[in-house]
């Protein structure tokens, strides 16, 4: 699109007016000048004649009204460069930017028992993580206007992630993560620990704790009910997620022997740590259920409603500009010529 187009476009959509209107304020300030500035004159005279003085008299009108004679060029130029001095500016399309979201943070476990292939992805077997991975990748494309974390945890508790807007780099460092490499062990409430110290330092709003996890917590110097509470102080909400153990794990010829993954998570706790923080509890025994869960989720923390409509306000001060350069370019060329 030409700049002129550009120009009919702004009156069309809607002229935004001038960001330093007050530059309009020296548009006269050549004339003024001219006016209020004495004319230049030699202090030896070139000729002395007997009617020197009537001379003179002619000489000084003359002399005003080449002062005040205009170059129309130079005017224009100096009128279009007081015009892209006042920066006019184009009212753009509305856009609805979102509201404010809620601070989330998603923990997710990554002790060694995550390697049980005892999920269903596709139509093949996969192990719990990388189903957990399938899932909250998609959970995190629906989280627009959301300020994303994610920290793993083992035997110790880790943050990948800080708290952004920038849901790729959150997902990439998600993909990125493997079972038992923060330690074969589950410390859940170090997890806990973890999240509230970096939610709390964000400014007071929805702050919100993810924690999935498909067992029960033996390592860590935190207790989960004790991090529960303070979760609770710093007004933390945790939703637990207790994964895995569908009954259909996988032996090394591929044949699918009983899983015990039921025994293995500490439903109770994980319940209390909820109830205690103003969440939800959620089971989960397969990636159809996690993905149900997910979607709950997201209408238990609704995703940031659209804000108020603006008009963001485009510059429009190159072609006033170009414009007089070009002006001020024959302004000179015509004084030129004239001399």
């Amino acid at each position: 699109m030409s700049p002129i187009e550009q120009w009919v476009q702004a009156f069309q959509l809607g002229f935004g007016g001038f960001a330093w209107p007050w530059m309009w304020l020296a548009l006269p300030l050549p004339w003024l000048v001219a006016a209020l500035l004495p004319a230049v004159r030699s202090q030896s005279p070139a000729l002395r004649v007997p009617y020197g003085d009537r001379l003179e008299g002619i000489a000084a009108t003359g002399a005003v009204a080449r002062r005040f004679r205009v170059n129309w060029f130079a005017a224009l130029a100096w009128l279009l460069l007081c015009a892209a001095a006042a920066r006019p500016q184009q009212l753009g399309e509305a856009i609805t930017p979102p509201q404010a979201g809620r601070d989330l943070m998603l923990a997710v476990d990554l002790s060694g028992s995550m390697r049980e292939p005892d999920m269903e992805l596709g139509g093949r077997a996969v192990d719990r993580l990388t189903a957990a991975k399938a899932v909250l990748a998609d959970f995190l494309d629906r989280r627009i206007g959301d300020r994303v974390g994610l920290l793993v945890f083992g035997s110790r508790a880790y943050a990948v992630a800080p708290l952004t807007l920038d849901r790729d780099s959150v997902r990439s460092q998600l993909r990125d993560t493997v079972s038992g490499l923060a330690g074969r062990e589950t410390a859940i409430g170090d997890a806990i620990g973890l999240a509230v110290k970096r939610l709390s330092k964000q400014p007071a709003g929805q702050r919100v704790l993810i924690l999935l996890t498909d067992g029960v917590n033996t390592a860590g110097a935190l207790d989960p009910r004790k991090a529960a509470e303070l979760a609770k102080n710093e007004h933390v909400r945790i939703h637990t997620i207790a994964f895995g153990g569908n009954g259909s794990g996988m032996s090394i010829f591929g044949m699918r022997l009983p899983s015990q993954g039921d025994d293995d998570i500490d439903e109770d706790t994980l319940r209390a740590i909820a109830s205690t923080t103003g969440g939800r509890f959620f089971r989960a025994r397969d990636t159809e259920e996690l993905v149900g869960i997910y979607a709950e989720l997201d209408k238990v923390e609704p995703i940031a409603r659209p804000g108020r409509a603006v008009r963001p306000r485009i510059e429009r001060y190159p072609l006033p500009l170009a414009l007089a350069l070009g002006f001020g370019l024959v302004a000179l060329g015509w004084r030129g010529l004239r001399s």
